[in-house]
């Protein structure tokens, strides 16, 4: 019989990211960050006053990863959700880095205790999830990321994946809304945790959320 298989983002469900590059922002760049959006380049502004563009965004993504990856930590009882999980299941980080990133994100969460195979992606992640089902036939899969968009994206490329919203920055958490497209929302991964092993259990398609929503 297959093992489930679980898909899991990395920076702000496994690893804390946005309050270190936050960080980084204000001293090395004066950039000031907010915690209002999930989009990035709207809680960015120059110290000036300036907004920046989405392109200037992405210069400072790629100025963080790699070089700035050793500032993040580990987010609280991801460690310990992911080895029990890993008992039962297979288990697999989509993060959204260039492939040039996937060595430093191995090591990285190796030495958070995470040792589990590592895909780079660009983009939405729905194509990727559904070419992980296809290759791994489990009996279930359930998909966590934080960004509502990747949540629409697997919604269309691979509905029978449950899929799990979290963010795990209370700063930024308090203000994103619960992903349209996803199950669940759990920004906690011992809750988490129970949650993905019901599904393991249950070994049943993801229904459709409208499907949730009236029943």
């Amino acid at each position: 019989m297959t093992r489930p298989l679980l898909i899991t983002d990395c920076d702000e469900v496994l690893v804390h990211m946005v309050r270190h590059f936050a960080d980084w922002l204000d001293q090395e760049h004066a950039v000031d960050f907010s915690y209002n959006s999930w989009e990035l380049a709207k809680n960015m502004r120059r110290r000036t006053g300036e907004p920046l563009t989405q392109e200037e965004m992405w210069a400072f993504l790629h100025g963080f990863f790699p070089d700035q990856m050793h500032r993040q930590t580990i987010v609280p009882h991801a460690r310990e959700a992911i080895a029990a999980l890993s008992k039962q299941a297979d288990v697999v980080i989509l993060t959204n880095l260039q492939d040039q990133c996937q060595t430093h994100r191995v090591e990285q969460l190796a030495a958070f205790g995470i040792p589990h195979r590592v895909v780079c992606n660009q983009g939405g992640k729905g194509t990727p999830v559904a070419a992980l089902v296809a290759e791994y036939g489990p009996s279930v899969a359930v998909f966590v990321d934080d960004l509502p968009v990747h949540h629409q994206s697997v919604a269309e490329h691979a509905p029978e994946v449950w899929r799990l919203h979290m963010v795990s920055e209370p700063q930024l958490a308090a203000g994103i809304a619960p992903a349209p497209a996803a199950h669940a929302r759990i920004d906690d991964w011992r809750q988490a945790q129970a949650w993905i092993e019901a599904r393991f259990a249950a070994a049943e398609p993801a229904p459709p959320v409208e499907a949730l929503a009236t029943t």
